[in-house]
């Protein structure tokens, strides 16, 4: 096979709204945010075989666990935030299920969403750059699914092992969650929806701003901002700053539109009209 510049490893999901099914999930947002910005991208991925949302993966190499599951979420928005739901889920993601004849992907990203993706997979490749969103490490669900934050007890052992680390607020149990996890962390981002990201890279904090936009649909941003900053991170000679406005800007332009296809147009747009991508 040919070099892989983007690795993404994690479940595509099936998203209950109002409008109906939506695919989801960090390998599809993320996985066709890095393929627009041309990104050779590869996927490792379970769900159920005949599930219609792998269409939206096409152009991508994907490896497929069938699972008799497809991971099928609903994110419930009111006046005090999410509620987020989780009603299946699909087969876990190991080493052992990673093609043999893959080479050393440029960049990795562990995308968990159900505690799916087995962490030593870093350990697979160890000069990759290696990016976390460890949400579904960060999470656990009630007997009737209701998603609760939570502590993850293997955090000490593999944040050290990572490039890049970007949480989310709502990922976060509390402000001294933070502060450990930015101890342990080489480089951590912080996304804090329309106000940007914060950057934590040692002894350094700089809070990017994002841009002012109108927001249509947030679904699927924190994953488009990570792809589009470890894509940034690794051309750019590793200059977070520069990555975080990247992706800020990145992700901003991705919730003035409703769905993915609509997004990844947007972003292929504004990309060409504003920078120069290689």
């Amino acid at each position: 096979m040919k070099k892989i510049d983007y690795l993404v490893i994690g479940h595509i999901t099936r998203d209950v709204t109002q409008a109906g099914n939506l695919v989801g999930g960090t390998v599809a947002y993320g996985g066709r945010v890095a393929h627009a910005l041309g990104c050779n991208t590869a996927v490792l991925t379970s769900c159920q075989p005949e599930y219609e949302g792998l269409q939206e993966l096409t152009g991508l190499t994907v490896k497929l666990l069938p699972s008799a599951n497809t991971s099928t979420f609903e994110n419930i928005y009111g006046e005090n935030g999410r509620i987020q739901m989780l009603y299946t889920v699909a087969s876990s993601l190991g080493v052992d299920d990673l093609p043999s004849a893959w080479p050393q992907p440029t960049v990795l990203h562990l995308g968990p969403l159900t505690n799916e993706v087995d962490p030593a997979i870093m350990h697979r490749y160890p000069e990759s750059i290696i990016g976390l969103t460890p949400q579904g490490w960060l999470r656990h669900w009630t007997e009737d699914g209701r998603v609760y934050a939570r502590e993850w007890p293997e955090a000490e052992r593999y944040l050290p092992l990572a490039d890049v680390v970007i949480l989310s607020e709502e990922d976060l149990l509390n402000d001294e969650m933070l502060i450990r996890y930015r101890q342990h962390a080489k480089l951590l981002i912080m996304t804090e929806n329309a106000q940007g990201c914060t950057v934590f890279y040692g002894e350094e904090v700089r809070q990017v701003a994002a841009p002012s936009v109108t927001q249509v649909e947030p679904t699927g941003a924190g994953d488009i901002f990570a792809a589009a900053f470890l894509t940034q991170y690794a051309r750019n000679g590793r200059n977070p700053w520069q990555a975080a406005e990247f992706a800020n800007f990145i992700a901003a332009q991705s919730v003035t539109k409703l769905g993915l296809d609509a997004k990844i147009e947007l972003i292929q747009q504004v990309t060409q009209e504003n920078f120069s991508i290689t």
